[in-house]
C-alpha cells in the first residue's frame, strides 16, 4: 500500500469507528439535547467515512473496514461503561477519550505520511478539526 492508500483507510476506519459508537450511543441516551449533539456528530462522520471511502475506490484501492473484534471490543466496552450508568455525562467522558485518542492518531499520521496528496492530508485534517470540536462540545454535558 501506498502513503495515499494508507491514510485514507486510517479515516476510514476511524470515521467508522466513530459510526459505530455514535449508533449505538444515540439509541442509549434520553436526553434530547445530548442525543441532538450525538445525532450532528454522526452525520458528521458519516460525510467524512463516504469521502474517504469515495477517494479510496476513485483510485483504485478497496476500503478496509475495522475488523470484527476491534467493533466486538467497542460494542463491549460500550455496554460494560453504560451499564450502570447512561448520564451524558458518562457518555460524553467516554467520547471525549475516544475523540482525544483520534487527534493524536491524526497528528501522528499527518506526520508519518507527510508526503501523501494535499487533499488526503486535508481530509485528515478536517477529522482532527472535527474531533477537536467533537471534544468542545462534550465538555459541556460533563
Amino acid at each position: 500500500m501506498n502513503q495515499n492508500s494508507e491514510l485514507l483507510n486510517f479515516i476510514y476506519q476511524n470515521s467508522q469507528m466513530g459510526i459505530e459508537a455514535l449508533e449505538k450511543l444515540v439509541s442509549i441516551t434520553m436526553d434530547r439535547e445530548f442525543n441532538t449533539c450525538l445525532q450532528s456528530q454522526l452525520n458528521e462522520y458519516k460525510l467524512i467515512n463516504e469521502k474517504s471511502k469515495e477517494i479510496l475506490n476513485k483510485n483504485g484501492y478497496d476500503e478496509k473496514g475495522i475488523g470484527t473484534l476491534t467493533k466486538l471490543q467497542s460494542y463491549i466496552m460500550i455496554n460494560i461503561q453504560t451499564l450502570m450508568n447512561k448520564t451524558p455525562s458518562n457518555i460524553s467522558e467516554m467520547l471525549i477519550t475516544g475523540s482525544t485518542m483520534g487527534v493524536i492518531d491524526a497528528i501522528k499520521n499527518t506526520k508519518k505520511y507527510k508526503d501523501a496528496d494535499p487533499n488526503i492530508l486535508k481530509l485528515m485534517d478536517d477529522l482532527k478539526i472535527f474531533e477537536e470540536r467533537n471534544i468542545n462540545q462534550l465538555k459541556s454535558f460533563l
